[in-house]
């Protein structure tokens, strides 16, 4: 039987608390971060303090973590606490868990925190989603952040990994984890993965696989996709997800394959996780001036990809939106990675502080578009609009939209 927590961490427990909810009364913000940092101030440990005795998931990746959190959350059923504010750093870890005594945890990580939150957390499962490219001005390059990874999940016969066989990077980093869960998803997005992690050389894709000379290559997968079927470990079990495209079924299936991993029958985790309609706002019908739009969240190229690939192939219009500030970062140069190609034959509505920069990237790839300097411009439709944007874009428009 572990101990209760120390003094000092029931010190620091009641000072996250308290600040927390002065943060909320005032209307400072969500109630997440600032309190979590005094915690841990003034208890280094108490995120492993806080974690002792649970069962815990954690989720990482560039893309999709926010929503593969949830669906774990949703699929284990019952009482389970998570970070669904979206602080993806300790500070936000031990506010989510100093906030309930639920015995099950599923926390989504920040790709660079991973380690540290491994290290005290230490979870049953860890979930491995992606590794792309992201917000240019301060993450680390992506095969930086392979071996980062690679260098804290070898060994470790304490936690399971389910790691996305589709993705080289991801393989590489998992490749020394002792038990590793390997899942065989839709991962649309290569380009950060053109040359082999392990020796340089390009890699060879073929249909559904991928391989190098040196002999480094996609590993079997014990989670797969036949038909609208969903296969884990030689079980079948039928998906229908109200989430929209192929890859909320790649985070459907990397949560439930974890679920697994914990005791969770997958037919029952399938069956929750197909009821949810939304996560965080995103893909939810919103009403604004009388208009109604279907909120995305994108925020670099491989999340924009996948988006832009679920836009109906009509004349519709589409509106994104982008910002630039911190939690955006700073350099929108990333703009010329999305193949806004695929949006030929759409009008596109440039919106935000960096509408400018996306128009031009349109004018590049041949998108017809239109800028936006007063929101009164924007059209009427018959019809819910595709509004895609980037984190702080996505907030706005949520803050000054109202649910359907």
């Amino acid at each position: 039987m572990s101990k209760g927590p120390s003094p000092r961490d029931r010190l620091a427990i009641a000072a996250l608390r308290g600040l927390n909810r002065v943060s909320r009364a005032s209307g400072r913000g969500a109630g997440t971060v600032i309190g979590g940092r005094a915690g841990l101030a003034l208890s280094p440990n108490l995120l492993a303090s806080l974690a002792r005795d649970r069962t815990t998931i954690l989720v990482s990746g560039t893309n999709g973590k926010t929503t593969t959190t949830a669906l774990v959350a949703a699929g284990w059923g019952g009482d389970v606490v998570t970070n669904d504010t979206g602080s993806n750093m300790p500070a936000g870890h031990v506010a989510a868990l100093a906030s309930s005594r639920s015995p099950r945890a599923a926390l989504e990580v920040d790709e660079a925190w991973l380690g540290a939150v491994l290290a005290q957390a230490r979870p049953r499962v860890v979930v491995l989603l992606n590794l792309s490219r992201d917000q240019l001005d301060r993450a680390s390059e992506v095969r930086q952040m392979a071996e980062r990874w690679r260098s804290v999940l070898a060994g470790g016969d304490e936690h399971v990994v389910v790691a996305n066989a589709n993705d080289p990077l991801v393989v590489y980093a998992a490749s020394d984890a002792k038990n590793v869960r390997w899942c065989d998803v839709p991962t649309p997005w290569q380009a950060d993965a053109r040359s082999c992690p392990r020796c340089t050389l390009a890699l060879e894709h073929g249909e559904g696989t991928w391989r190098c000379s040196c002999g480094f290559a996609k590993p079997t997968a014990i989670t797969t996709f036949l038909d609208d079927g969903l296969v884990i470990a030689g079980a079948r079990h039928e998906m229908k997800l109200v989430l929209p495209g192929a890859f909320n079924e790649a985070n459907a299936a990397m949560a439930v394959t974890a679920l697994v991993e914990v005791g969770v029958n997958a037919a029952d985790a399938l069956a929750r996780i197909g009821e949810v309609e939304a996560v965080a706002g995103r893909f939810t019908l919103r009403r604004w001036n009388e208009r109604t739009v279907r909120l995305l969240l994108a925020k670099n190229p491989a999340g924009f990809d996948a988006l832009l690939s679920s836009v109906e192939p009509d004349n519709s219009d589409v509106w994104i939106a982008i910002n630039a500030r911190d939690a955006d970062g700073h350099d929108p140069s990333w703009l010329y990675d999305v193949p806004f190609e695929k949006l030929r034959g759409h009008l596109v509505w440039c919106l935000g502080e960096r509408r400018l920069d996306l128009a031009t990237r349109l004018d590049y790839a041949g998108v017809e578009f239109r800028v936006v300097d007063d929101l009164n411009e924007l059209p009427h439709e018959q019809r819910a609009v595709e509004l895609i944007a980037n984190y702080t874009a996505f907030s706005q428009w949520l803050a000054r939209s109202v649910p359907c």
